[in-house]
């Protein structure tokens, strides 16, 4: 089988391009940075394209004799991005992959969407038939993004899956190596109560949700949430991960609206830099909003079970790091 994966160059994408190399597949794969597939770049069946999806025409290239698509690309934590930039890539793009993808004549479209255009959650928790409130420009692109794939959907049969992915961590992660760092070194601190819920799932569950998508015979056109097996407050996750380090766990707690206007304000120091500050108001919804997931849906459906405990997962993270 042939597989195109946009954004193979990402945390996520560089796990599922391995994945697929090991399943024997021939994998393409576009991405602005390629350096997290060093270790595979020679790789007989791996064609690296460094490039932007934004390049239209440059699409049809790409999906020549492509039998499966996952889309992972997108404008994510960036916050030097102007809302028109956001749009371009999460909304104008995927529009014109699905195009092309299917005058391709392409089997399968895995659509890699985000379980923050639920927004705010009101009683964790949700499910797919969750009333969606994004609350800032990423989350409001990737929901557009979804309507705009299941629309195509509706009107051309073509089968388009769409994934909402949990808080993925694991090996190549930068934030999860962050945030191992400061508990580490007793540096982490805690905004508010530390009650808000995280539901992390690990990476290598997280690929198989997406390759559960790309062949399931029920999927078509449906949007499944892929998370692990147990959701948990941040001050569980935090001492969670003091435990297996093996060190005592962080105790500053400071007041969420400090944090908020210390990401406010390194924001508007660092934009005209074109810089990412160490602390944003998008990075502070860690804080803030509950991200805890019911995955019935995919379980039933896809046969996806979450393999990788949180204990196990961070031990193996922890291993990974240099």
């Amino acid at each position: 089988m042939r597989v195109l994966i946009t954004g193979g160059g990402g945390f996520i994408g560089s796990h599922l391009v391995d994945s697929q190399l090991a399943q024997g597949n021939h994998v393409r794969t576009i991405d602005l940075n390629l350096d997290r597939l060093l270790h595979v770049a020679s790789h007989s069946k791996l064609e690296m394209v460094q490039g932007s999806i934004t390049d239209f025409d440059l699409l049809p290239e790409l999906m020549q004799g492509i039998d499966v698509i996952y889309h992972l690309a997108s404008a994510h934590l960036d916050v030097t991005l102007s809302d028109a930039d956001y749009e371009l890539v999460n909304v104008q793009a995927t529009k014109q992959l699905l195009q092309v993808a299917f005058e391709a004549d392409a089997q399968r479209f895995v659509h890699c969407s985000t379980n923050g255009v639920v927004g705010e959650i009101n009683d964790p928790p949700v499910d797919e038939t969750a009333v969606c409130r994004p609350t800032n420009v990423y989350e409001r692109t990737k929901l557009v993004g979804e309507e705009v794939a299941l629309r195509f959907r509706e009107k051309t049969r073509f089968p388009v899956v769409i994934i909402r992915p949990s808080w993925v961590y694991g090996p190549r992660c930068p934030r999860t190596a962050k945030l191992i760092r400061t508990v580490r070194k007793r540096q982490f601190i805690m905004f508010g109560d530390g009650k808000t819920l995280r539901h992390p799932v690990y990476i290598s569950d997280a690929i198989k949700g997406m390759e559960l998508a790309a062949k399931s015979s029920l999927a078509g056109g449906a949007i499944y949430f892929i998370a692990g097996q147990q959701y948990l407050t941040i001050d569980e996750l935090v001492h969670m991960i003091a435990e297996v380090l093996n060190v005592q766990p962080p105790f500053l707690h400071l007041p969420l609206m400090l944090g908020k206007m210390a990401g406010y304000s390194l924001e508007t120091a660092f934009k005209p830099l074109g810089r990412r500050p160490p602390i944003s108001q998008r990075s502070l919804d860690f804080y803030t909003k509950d991200n805890a997931y019911n995955i019935d849906k995919a379980r039933r459906e896809l046969g996806f079970i979450p393999g990788i405990d949180l204990r196990n997962g961070l031990q193996k993270t922890l291993a990974a790091m240099p």
